[in-house]
């Protein structure tokens, strides 16, 4: 599933494409695909408003329009993209709804597995009030960190992975900030000590921004908006890594499940 930097980057691929253009019809393939409202509701509030801003909510999609806010969940396969009318793209064999814009283009959203959501809202609250503190501003800190990990007993990747304590942060971005955190995946949350709460506050925020820098990673079907691949998969220390050696120490990279979710370390670099 696409995580924080993955959404990052294709928010800042949409941006140049869609603001200022005005939404002039909408469509859809699978109902599922559309949350909220119903399809007729839909399009008939969507018809008329032109994008004003772009941006992101922990792992979901916010794109501003005049009086509603369109939300879209990329979930495991979902991918968005802008094209002229008349290209025909390999991915729209899974597309499952799509917006006519007034320059000839449309916003098409395909998604394979079908597990991608679209919302129409006037109140981003509904959608996203539990989650987490976004883990890149500035008023995330160490301690705001420490003080969440004290009040959980829980393990800690499974923790990461908990939208409501941090947004953003998946399967991939825990095992790599675990790792460069020296934290073993399973030791309980409440136990690290405030110098391992500093250095998983930084390994968090490293990773997530390096994420970004190279635009996500590309292990499946993730791809940019314009159809690239990122090149964060390329850069891991673990995740993905299991029976490589260890770029620290040579030891071999394993991997275990926590929270039904596979998981990658070194049992040398984070000793339980």
């Amino acid at each position: 599933m696409p995580e924080l930097p993955e959404v990052e980057t294709v928010v800042r691929g949409l941006r140049e494409p869609l603001i200022g253009r005005t939404v002039r019809g909408m469509w859809h393939t699978w109902d599922r695909t559309l949350h909220s409202p119903d399809a007729q509701e839909f399009a008939a509030r969507i018809e008329g408003q032109t994008f004003r801003a772009i941006n992101r909510r922990a792992k979901y999609i916010l794109a501003e329009l005049d009086h509603d806010i369109l939300v879209v969940h990329l979930k495991m396969t979902g991918r968005l993209y802008v094209l002229p009318n008349e290209e025909i793209h390999n991915d729209d064999r899974w597309l499952r709804f799509g917006l006519q814009l007034d320059n000839d283009q449309q916003l098409r959203f395909s998604d394979a597995r079908k597990f991608g959501r679209v919302y129409l809202t006037n109140d981003l609250n509904t959608i996203t009030g539990k989650l987490g503190p976004e883990p890149l501003i500035d008023a995330f800190t160490a301690d705001v960190l420490r003080e969440r990990l004290q009040k959980r007993h829980k393990i800690i990747k499974a923790l990461l992975l908990d939208q409501t304590f941090v947004a953003g942060v998946g399967n991939i971005y825990a095992d790599e900030a675990l790792f460069r955190s020296k934290i073993h995946p399973l030791r309980p949350s409440d136990e690290l000590t405030d110098a391992e709460v500093a250095r998983l506050y930084d390994a968090i925020r490293a990773t997530l921004n390096d994420g970004i820098n190279y635009q996500g990673a590309s292990i499946s079907t993730y791809r940019k908006p314009d159809g690239t691949r990122g090149e964060s998969q390329n850069h891991f220390y673990v995740y993905g890594r299991d029976g490589e050696p260890c770029y620290t120490c040579g030891h071999t990279i394993e991997k275990i499940w926590v929270a039904q979710r596979g998981t990658h370390f070194c049992p040398i670099c984070q000793p339980i």
